[in-house]
């Protein structure tokens, strides 16, 4: 009951007049702990899977819990990362990853503490005092994981959060990741993405969704040994072969 469980759940969306259906009919259960990908081409429903999960969107046919509850927006147990950083440009580094503790620690120095103890996790410990104009992409995204995590939620929900970087930047962010999930004590990861070889690289588990209407069409366990170095994956011939199985998956 500590995981998540999806049960036929299906939505469709209303727009001018026709129907657009979203998910069809999704059966998935996530034991507490695991990192899961859904992975998809993009208008496959994997945002509004997600979205569901975070209680954004309402159910409209079938159930969704999280640790026996159904999602509602703004549960303290369930973390949200979007695709873009969503930083309050008046608020500095530091300051926009206290504000998500605001409502947890009410001990300022406390806030302060945390924010850069996480700061310094993801190589931004001199940024701290710094405003998100004056920050590339790539580090602002750094300070939104910084964010994230700091909640040290039960349920950890990432929308595509590298999908704007570039490779390098990439990969570095992949490994700031792993490392911060490693360090939740057991958050159960769902990560959105259309990238084959992240969400090997990241996961657990590979959910393969169709076309519209989104729906599993292959549940792909990843068993290469953690801790992983996203860098030296690349030289692994069992993460290649999974990539060319999940891209068989999709291509058919």
């Amino acid at each position: 009951m500590s995981g998540i469980s999806i049960k036929n759940l299906s939505h469709t969306y209303a727009r001018d007049e026709t129907r657009v259906d979203a998910l069809h009919c999704i059966d998935l259960s996530i034991e507490p702990g695991q990192f899961v990908a859904l992975l998809g081409a993009s208008g496959c429903g994997k945002t509004t899977l997600l979205d569901t999960l975070s209680g954004l969107t309402e159910i409209q046919s079938g159930t969704a819990e999280l640790a026996g509850q159904s999602p509602a927006a703004g549960r303290r147990d369930v973390a949200r990362m979007f695709a873009r950083d969503a930083l309050l440009p008046w608020r500095t580094a530091s300051a926009n990853v206290e504000l998500a503790l605001a409502r947890r620690e009410p001990n300022a120095k406390e806030r302060k503490k945390v924010a850069l103890s996480l700061l310094k996790a993801v190589g931004l410990e001199d940024f701290a005092d710094t405003y998100p104009s004056q920050l590339s992409q790539g580090m602002r995204q750094r300070v939104a994981l910084a964010r994230t995590f700091s909640l040290k939620s039960r349920f950890v929900l990432l929308d595509e959060p590298f999908g704007a970087l570039d490779a390098l930047t990439k990969v570095t962010l992949q490994n700031l990741l792993t490392d911060l999930w490693s360090e939740t004590a057991g958050a159960t990861v769902v990560l959105v993405t259309h990238d084959i070889a992240e969400s090997v690289a990241l996961a657990d588990r590979v959910i393969v969704m169709s076309a519209r209407p989104g729906r599993i069409i292959s549940d792909i366990k990843v068993q290469l040994p953690r801790p992983r170095d996203i860098r030296q994956l690349r030289n692994s011939p069992e993460f290649h072969d999974l990539v060319g199985q999940i891209w068989t998956k999709l291509e058919g």
